[in-house]
């Protein structure tokens, strides 16, 4: 059984930095596209939205309020991203949840991790 497993995260001071990573275990294809969505921490509605994605061919999405701070990569043979987070604020603070997505025949499949905490204390 596939499973998204992420190390980084944590609790970090403003203005400083975290990198997170996420990698697919057990074999599985190459995910055409991997990223981050964040959630409010204690968020009962799912209020997720998409901090940044890598497509396959390494194009990329970022959300505007991270534009210029986050940096995404990954590393296509192994199935893992990164996400460079840097002059973090306050308001970057929430649940972070990696996943991995194929688009298969006109459908997808998603993967996701059941998301990591960062908390940016100001």
């Amino acid at each position: 059984q596939v499973q998204l497993v992420v190390s980084g995260g944590g609790l970090v001071q403003a203005g400083g930095s975290l990198e997170l990573s996420c990698a697919a275990s057990g074999s599985i294809e190459d995910f055409d596209v991997m990223g981050f969505y964040r959630q409010p921490l204690g968020d009962q509605r799912d209020q997720r939205v998409l901090v940044a994605r890598m497509f396959i061919d390494k194009s990329t999405d970022y959300l505007d309020a991270v534009k210029g701070r986050f940096t995404i990569s990954r590393d296509n043979g192994r199935n893992t991203v990164h996400l460079q987070m840097t002059s973090l604020k306050p308001e970057d603070t929430a649940v972070y949840k990696c996943y991995g997505e194929h688009r298969r025949g006109g459908g997808t499949s998603t993967y996701w991790h059941q998301g990591t905490q960062v908390i940016v204390s100001s």
